[in-house]
């Protein structure tokens, strides 16, 4: 989990580089304030709806984990980067149609968030490649417009999960209800963190080394509550335009 990049004294204040390289910093202020080791947490560059040029100019200055919500827009750009060493990362929502390219094409999809869903990707993983990472995805806020299992029904899914060869299971993501009070912010972290424990008591073979959660605006919070990758987007590269995203 290496965050060691090339220096960004050249580099404009508005590239690509340097909004990386004051993110990564940024990680490693919130990682002492919470009086965590610097290698700690890993910082997933969300690439959705940026250019092939802008994850290279990215990979250069030092970052190799990558994040991509659609797959169509991901799948666009990926055959111009083959080149590079990255590891890809799906983050977005995933359908039973898509999860054929989802197994083949990444390393790790952090949306599993039903069974029938890492069955697919485990039956469609290609042999010869590595077992795919993922992480099971809880609606921790029981947000009616979020995607993830219930946290009263994890265990279930996870047992079932943990029988499928050609998956392992890493631990849990999700995407909290925005708070408004910053002192209700920290709250749906600390109860995924508190689950993964839970589990990790009740299912002990599994790694249960990632908490994915934390985005631009809640970093400082997820990484306080145990926050091993934050997937950041905006902060590095700037404000999106969705208009071609699918």
């Amino acid at each position: 989990m290496s965050l060691d990049t090339p220096s960004s004294a050249c580099a404009s204040p508005n590239s690509v580089t340097s909004r990386l390289h004051a993110t990564q910093q940024h990680l490693q202020q919130a990682l002492a304030s919470a009086g965590r080791a610097s290698d700690s947490a890993q910082l997933l560059a969300v690439s959705k709806t940026r250019p092939a040029e802008e994850i290279r100019e990215a990979y250069n200055a030092g970052q190799r984990a990558f994040g991509e919500n659609y797959m169509q827009d991901a799948l666009g750009k990926q055959p111009s980067l083959e080149d590079l060493d990255i590891e890809w990362h799906f983050i977005g929502a995933l359908q039973s149609n898509k999860t054929r390219e989802a197994a083949t094409h990444f390393d790790w999809v952090h949306t599993v968030d039903r069974v029938k869903i890492a069955r697919r990707l485990d039956a469609q993983r290609p042999e010869g490649h590595a077992p795919l990472q993922i992480c099971l995805q809880v609606n921790i806020s029981r947000d009616p417009n979020k995607s993830g299992v219930l946290p009263e029904d994890a265990a279930s899914v996870v047992e079932e999960i943990l029988a499928l060869p050609h998956l392992t299971l890493r631990g849990l993501m999700t995407i909290p209800a925005k708070a408004e009070d910053p002192s209700l912010r920290r709250a749906p972290f600390k109860a995924l963190r508190e689950l993964r424990d839970q589990l990790c008591q009740q299912f002990p073979d599994a790694p249960w080394d990632t908490l994915s959660m934390g985005m631009t605006a809640d970093m400082d919070d997820a990484v306080a509550e145990g926050a091993t990758i934050v997937r950041i987007g905006t902060a590095i590269f700037g404000e999106r335009d969705y208009g071609t995203a699918h």
